[in-house]
């Protein structure tokens, strides 16, 4: 059995964090742990999750 990779609380972007909050359920639904990561610690984010928060990120 695989077990989860505790996030680095200290880490986390505040402001990504609270995105990720305010996201419809259905959208977060379809996040894995590993895209959510990626996106809270402002890693560059995986074709799949960058294709599913197409409609909720702008490009800087």
């Amino acid at each position: 059995m695989e077990q989860k990779k505790e996030l680095d609380k200290d880490k986390i972007i505040p402001e990504r964090m609270a995105a990720l909050r305010s996201l419809p359920i259905e959208i977060k639904q379809q996040l894995t742990g590993e895209e959510a990561q990626a996106f809270l610690y402002g890693e560059e984010l995986p074709d799949d999750l960058a294709e599913k928060l197409k409609d909720y990120i702008e490009n800087a």
